[in-house]
């Protein structure tokens, strides 16, 4: 089996996502890379990244890599953690900035009034911490995971999709937001499998075997 690209255009220390794959991908060759023709060339992608969306897109066409990233979404297994999902619609509120528009949506903050836990509590911004994951859609990734398993979220934003259809997965913070979303080759997560423990390691594993 080809090799396995992380794609590193400088937002966010990608080794423990590095880590996590070569943890679940015995005998497959990871590269954390910044060169385009790497990214091609690798049989599946992954796009992690950290930080604020428009920092990331800039960085991100600062090197080069944009042509590669929409080349790699459209024809290879793809998976996008974290800002590496939000990166996937096409605006963000954050910065104003747009994004690479593979999905049609928005990226919004968690809205400050409807930050409110069941006892009555404030919930903070930036949503940090294990939170529940339900399983909106059946999907070759949510193999041998439990629905309603916990991941491992940090984000103060979230996507919010124009197609429903795309949604495979949700999480309450104050409101609903969309925790996972898939389509064809694509599977993007706002949390950090990487951090997520069995759970997460079993995404990662699941995403080393999928044939889309």
């Amino acid at each position: 089996m080809s090799k396995i690209a992380i794609i590193d255009y400088g937002m966010g220390n990608l080794r423990s996502v590095a880590k996590a794959i070569e943890h679940v991908a015995e005998g497959i060759e990871v590269v954390v890379t910044a060169d385009p023709a790497e990214v091609l060339s690798a049989g599946r992608v992954v796009f992690p990244g950290q930080g604020a969306m428009p920092d990331c897109m800039r960085e991100l066409d600062a090197r080069g890599l944009r042509p590669a990233v929409l080349e790699a979404a459209h024809s290879k297994p793809f998976l996008g953690i974290c800002i590496g999902q939000q990166m996937l619609f096409e605006h963000s509120e954050e910065g104003n900035v747009p994004g690479l528009g593979i999905f049609r949506g928005e990226v919004r903050r968690f809205p400050a009034g409807k930050m409110v836990a069941a006892d009555g509590s404030r919930l903070k911004v930036p949503h940090m911490g294990w939170n529940e994951v339900w399983q909106k859609q059946p999907h070759p990734l949510w193999a041998n995971i439990e629905n309603g398993a916990r991941f491992y979220y940090v984000h103060s934003y979230y996507v919010d999709p124009a197609d429903p259809a795309i949604v495979v997965a949700t999480t309450e913070y104050g409101i609903p937001f969309t925790g996972a979303v898939a389509q064809a080759n694509i599977f993007a997560i706002q949390f950090h499998p990487e951090k997520s423990a069995h759970a997460g390691l079993q995404l990662l594993s699941n995403f080393v075997t999928w044939k889309p």
